[in-house]
C-alpha cells in the first residue's frame, strides 16, 4: 500500500493544501474511532474515572516526541485556543511593548491585536521584508527593534502566510538574556520539523498536532517553561481551579479539564507519532522537501518573479510559497483551480501582492505537482518581466 492510499483523501483532487487543516491516515482515524467507542460505552468511566491517567499517558508520549517534560505539556483544541490562554494573561499595561512581526497568522495578529485596544500595550510589528537573505540577517533585523519598553516577544516557527522558517531558538537565547516573555507559535512544526522544546527553550510554545503529525482534527498544545506556568490563567474555569484530589501539576490541572468534552482526538497522539515512525517520516520529509522546492523553483520560473528566500534549507520545510503576477485575482483563481481543475491548494495575498502557498505531504508526488503547473500555466497570464536572480548567498 502507497502512502496515498493510507490517507482518506479524495483520490480526484490534487491536495496540495495540508497546511490548512491536516489529514488523518486511516489506520489513526480508527484508533480515534475506538477511542470514541470507547467513550460511548462507558462515559463516567472514561471521562471521570480513567481520563486523568489516559491524557497522562498520551501527554507522555508527546512529550517524548517534543523532548520536554509530560507535565510542561497541556492539550489545547487549536492553536488558538492555546495562544489565547498566555495572551489573555499576559501582565501587560501602558508602556509595555509586545514585538512580534508582520509575517504573523492572520488570527493571532487579531487576537494580539485586541488584547493590545484592550490591555493599552504598544503591539509592535518589525517588517521583515522580502526576499529574506540568512537567518543571521533576520536575528539582527528583529532584534533591532526590541527596546527598552519591550517585555514580551511573539514569532512565528514557520510563518503561515509565507511558509518561512524563522530561527526561534536564537531569539528565544537573546530575549532570555534581556528578560523578555518569548511566545512562540510553532502551529505548522510538530511533524513537519524536528523539535526539541528543550534546545529552544521558550517560555510558551504552541503547537497543532491535526496538521502535519496528522493526528484527529481539534488536536493541539501549549507548552509553558515551569517558571512561568503559574502565570498564565484558565481560559475556562471548572474544576481544576481548585481540584478536588490535587495531581502533580497545577499548571495541568488549570488547563486540562474543561467540563464535559470528547478527549478522544488527545488520546489518539500516540497513535499519530507511531504512523509516522513506521513509515520511516524522516525520509518522508526529505522526499516532501524536494518536492515543494522544486515546485516553488518551477512557479518562479513560469512568472519570472522574486522567491522569497534563497535557496537555502534553513527557511523551508514541507510547505513553500511562490508568487504570483501581481494581476492576478487570488479568489477567482483559487475558485477556478479547486472546483474546475479539482487541485486543493492555498492562494492568497501577502503584503497585498498575490502568492500560491504549496503543502506537500507524504501522500503527494510529481504527478500533483506537474497538474498544479500546468494548471497555473493556463490559469495565470505569464508576466512579462525578467526574472531577479539572487546574488550568492555564503
Amino acid at each position: 500500500m502507497s502512502l496515498k492510499d493510507e490517507f482518506l483523501l479524495d483520490p480526484e483532487i490534487a491536495y496540495l493544501n495540508h497546511g490548512a487543516y491536516g489529514a488523518t491516515p486511516r489506520s489513526v482515524f480508527e484508533t480515534h474511532l475506538q477511542w470514541q467507542r470507547e467513550l460511548e460505552r462507558e462515559p463516567v468511566d472514561f471521562l471521570s474515572r480513567f481520563g486523568v491517567e489516559r491524557l497522562a499517558h498520551s501527554r507522555q508520549a508527546l512529550a517524548d516526541y517534543l523532548d520536554c517534560s509530560r507535565d510542561d505539556l497541556v492539550y489545547v483544541s487549536n492553536g488558538t485556543t492555546g495562544l489565547n490562554i498566555v495572551a489573555r494573561s499576559l501582565r501587560l499595561g501602558e508602556g509595555d511593548e509586545l514585538l512580534t512581526t508582520d509575517h504573523e497568522h492572520g488570527g493571532i495578529d487579531r487576537l494580539f491585536r485586541f488584547m493590545a485596544e484592550q490591555r493599552g500595550f504598544n503591539y509592535v510589528r518589525c517588517h521583515i521584508p522580502l526576499p529574506v537573505t540568512t537567518h543571521a540577517n533576520f536575528v539582527e533585523r528583529f532584534w533591532s527593534s526590541v527596546t527598552p519598553k519591550t517585555k514580551v516577544i511573539l514569532i512565528s516557527h514557520l510563518t503561515s502566510p509565507t511558509a518561512l522558517v524563522f530561527p526561534v531558538a536564537e531569539i528565544c537565547t537573546r530575549a532570555r538574556k534581556a528578560g523578555i516573555l518569548t511566545i512562540v507559535d510553532g502551529s505548522h512544526v510538530p511533524g513537519q520539523l524536528p523539535l526539541s522544546l528543550r534546545n529552544i527553550d521558550p517560555d510558551f510554545y504552541v503547537g497543532i498536532l491535526h496538521k502535519w503529525l496528522c493526528a484527529p482534527k481539534g488536536c493541539a498544545f501549549l507548552y509553558g517553561r515551569r517558571d512561568v506556568q503559574d502565570s498564565l490563567d484558565p481560559l475556562v474555569v471548572s474544576w481544576g481551579w481548585e481540584p478536588k484530589n490535587p495531581g502533580p501539576s497545577r499548571f495541568v490541572e488549570f488547563h486540562e479539564w474543561q467540563g464535559s468534552r470528547d478527549i478522544s482526538q488527545f488520546l489518539t497522539t500516540p497513535a499519530a507519532i507511531d504512523f509516522q515512525a513506521r513509515h520511516d517520516w524522516d525520509k518522508v520529509r526529505a522526499t516532501c522537501r524536494t518536492l515543494v522546492m522544486g515546485a516553488q523553483a518551477a512557479v518562479t520560473d513560469m512568472f519570472g518573479l522574486e522567491p522569497y528566500h534563497p535557496p537555502l534549507a534553513e527557511w523551508h520545510g514541507q510547505i513553500a510559497c511562490a508568487r504570483l503576477p501581481d494581476d492576478v485575482d487570488d479568489q477567482a483563481l483559487l475558485n477556478d483551480l479547486r472546483f474546475e481543475d479539482r487541485i486543493d491548494v492555498s492562494v492568497d495575498r501577502f503584503a497585498g501582492r498575490p502568492r500560491v502557498r504549496i503543502s506537500v505531504q507524504g501522500y503527494n508526488d510529481q504527478r500533483d505537482i506537474d497538474r498544479l503547473l500546468e494548471a497555473l500555466n493556463r490559469r495565470v497570464r505569464k508576466s512579462a518581466r525578467p526574472r531577479l536572480m539572487h546574488a550568492p548567498v555564503a
